[in-house]
C-alpha cells in the first residue's frame, strides 16, 4: 500500500476513542409497542437498522423518498411513507402522524467522488444541502412539536466528521455540522425542560452502503491497489467493519440504554459504538 494511502489509514485512527462500548442491546420486549421512526430506510445502514427495530419488535416507520425494497422489513410492523425528507414541511407533518419513540435520521445524499480541483461548487455542496437540510428540518421540528417525554433521536453522521474525507468534496464538513446541529437541538431540549435524548453516531467505512462503495473504490485508486486488499489492510489497522446489520444491532441497543447512559456522540465500528468526548 502506498504511502498516502498510510496517512489516510492513520488519519483514521484518531477516531478511536479509549471508552468502553455501549452496552449490549436489550432484550427483544424492551421495544414492544414502541414506534420507531427510520429517514432513509431504504438502503444501505437505513435499511438494516428498520429492520433491526422490526426485528426487535418495534412498530417501524420507514421513511423514503423510494418505496421500500420488498426484502426489507415487512412482518406486519412496517408502515412505509414515501417522502422527501428534505421539505420543511415533511418532517413536522410525519412526526405529528406518528408520534415516535424513536427517530433515526440516516438520509442523506451519495457524495460525489473528486478531489477539490476536480469539483464544482454544485457537487462540493450537495451534502450540505441534503444531509445538514435534513438534520436542520426534523430537529426544529422534533423541539417545535415536541416529541414525547423519554423519546431518542439518534442523527447518523460520519466518521469523515472526524478524520476528514478528500475525495468526498463537502461531505465531512455537512457530516460535522449534523453532529454540531444534534448538540444544539440537545441544549435547547434541555432548556426547554424536554425529556428528549439526542446523540449522533459517527460510522466508520461501510462498504456494503451507497457512499460506502464509492468510497472504497475511490480511496483504493487513490492507493493503487485492489479494493480487497485495501479492505484488508484497513481490516488488519481497526478491525471489523461496519455493515447494515451491525448497524441495526448498535442503534437499537443504543434505543434501550438508559438515558442517563446516553452520549452526546459516539463512534460506530463494526465492533459496536464507543463514546466520543
Amino acid at each position: 500500500m502506498t504511502r498516502d494511502a498510510l496517512i489516510l489509514l492513520a488519519r483514521e485512527d484518531t477516531m478511536h476513542s479509549p471508552n468502553t462500548a455501549v452496552p449490549a442491546p436489550a432484550a427483544r420486549t424492551d421495544l414492544q409497542g414502541r414506534i420507531a421512526m427510520i429517514v432513509g430506510a431504504s438502503r444501505g445502514l437505513g435499511k438494516g437498522i428498520a429492520k433491526a427495530f422490526a426485528d426487535a419488535g418495534a412498530k417501524v416507520v420507514a421513511v423514503s423518498r423510494t418505496p421500500v425494497p420488498a426484502d426489507a422489513p415487512g412482518d406486519g410492523a412496517t408502515h412505509t411513507e414515501i417522502a422527501d425528507a428534505r421539505t420543511d414541511t415533511t418532517a413536522a407533518t410525519l412526526l405529528t402522524k406518528h408520534d415516535p419513540d424513536i427517530l433515526v435520521l440516516v438520509a442523506g445524499a451519495i457524495p460525489p467522488m473528486g478531489t477539490i480541483r476536480e469539483q464544482s461548487w454544485e457537487t462540493f455542496s450537495l451534502n450540505w444541502d441534503t444531509d445538514v437540510r435534513i438534520a436542520f428540518h426534523w430537529l426544529q421540528a422534533v423541539l417545535s412539536k415536541p416529541l414525547k417525554p423519554g423519546a431518542r433521536v439518534v442523527v447518523i453522521s460520519s466518521g469523515a466528521a472526524i478524520a476528514g474525507s478528500p475525495l468526498s468534496g463537502g461531505y465531512a464538513g455537512a457530516k460535522a455540522t449534523q453532529r454540531f446541529i444534534a448538540q444544539y437541538a440537545q441544549d435547547e431540549a434541555l432548556r426547554a425542560g424536554l425529556d428528549i435524548a439526542i446523540s449522533t453516531v459517527l460510522p466508520r467505512f461501510a462498504p456494503a452502503t451507497g457512499v460506502g462503495t464509492l468510497a472504497v473504490r475511490a480511496y483504493a485508486e487513490r492507493a493503487g491497489v485492489d479494493v480487497d486488499e485495501y479492505l484488508q489492510t484497513f481490516q488488519r489497522a481497526f478491525g471489523a467493519l461496519v455493515t447494515p446489520e451491525s448497524a441495526g444491532c448498535a442503534i437499537v441497543g443504543l434505543a434501550c440504554t438508559e438515558a442517563s447512559e446516553i452520549a452526546p456522540a459516539y463512534l460506530l465500528t463494526g465492533d459496536g459504538l464507543q463514546k466520543l468526548s
